[in-house]
């Protein structure tokens, strides 16, 4: 990927017009690019770092979407705290009126992609060894791509979850994924928990998918990942489990507590939602400007 950004940046080079800040995301532009010419270099730092950080000295600014990412840059290159920013991923969309909580389907909600790095395989296994008069009335559906083009991990993977599901005997829904923003705010509004047992330490940057889900006033239950920290509190607007299996809070025991427990969750969905109104495009926005206006006015 990176041999083929580099022909990419060397034709955008000629065409680059001159500008105060220039945003990139690209391995390359922080090496080629001269701040004199295209603009101060404020590098979105997407994915945790590989060792390149120390290569980025021309960079005014690296740019980390969580606390998490922020501080594996730090870890890179120690000292450079003033140029490492913190700004997080707004909202896709504009966010729906609270829908209350006593009116939404006795559902668990997984959205995102079918790949063991999101811990479907545990979560459906996990929900098989609840007892059956737990999950009485409830349902856990699991929706999203599959295919490997799709960033899903393929057939394979896909059989082995539909194998799982058949073999807990409890009421499972593996549906064909949706890329319609509509329809998954829709089906967000609809449930109660959204389950998102993330595995990947190093491949969860922020965790939007979560914060999707709060902004429609599902109550998250994640993994111990600390990117989620940034915006979520654990037994205030989220339930977290660990992911170490002989945790007493492993993924089973913190659904049968969420199940049975459900006059706590009511608050906690209000929580939830609350805190995901502080992620809306205008207000994520004016940290950008903010440091973009830093930028420029540094000599």
């Amino acid at each position: 990927m990176k041999a083929l950004e580099l022909p990419y940046l060397l034709r955008a080079k000629k065409v680059l017009p001159e500008a105060d800040v220039l945003v990139t995301h690209t391995f390359w532009a922080p090496l080629l690019l001269s701040s004199q010419r295209f603009g101060k270099l404020y590098v979105h730092v997407g994915r945790y770092p590989k060792g390149q950080m120390r290569l980025y000295r021309r960079a005014e600014r690296l740019q980390a979407p969580s606390s998490s990412v922020r501080n594996a840059i730090l870890r890179e290159v120690p000292g450079s705290e003033d140029s490492v920013t913190c700004q997080p991923y707004p909202l896709p969309w504009a966010q729906p009126p609270y829908r209350s909580y006593g009116e939404r389907s006795r559902k668990v909600l997984f959205l995102g992609r079918i790949h063991p790095e999101k811990g479907v395989l545990e979560l459906v296994r996990a929900w098989g060894r609840l007892n059956p008069t737990h999950k009485q009335n409830w349902h856990l559906k699991i929706k999203g791509p599959w295919e490997k083009k799709h960033g899903g991990a393929g057939s394979h993977y896909l059989n082995k979850v539909k194998q799982a599901a058949r073999e807990t005997e409890a009421r499972i829904e593996i549906e064909k994924p949706s890329f319609k923003e509509n329809e998954l705010s829709k089906e967000l509004q609809d449930a109660r928990i959204f389950a998102y047992p993330s595995l990947a330490e190093k491949g969860e940057t922020f965790g939007l998918a979560v914060l999707e889900a709060m902004s429609c006033g599902c109550v998250p239950l994640v993994s111990d990942l600390g990117c989620f920290t940034d915006f979520l509190e654990n037994d205030s607007n989220a339930l977290v489990f660990s992911r170490n299996s002989e945790d007493e809070k492993s993924l089973s025991q913190v659904l049968l507590w969420a199940l049975e427990n459900q006059e706590d969750l009511e608050p906690m969905s209000r929580r939830a939602y609350q805190r995901a109104s502080l992620f809306s495009l205008e207000k994520v926005a004016r940290g950008y400007l903010q440091d973009f206006d830093d930028m420029v006015n540094v000599p």
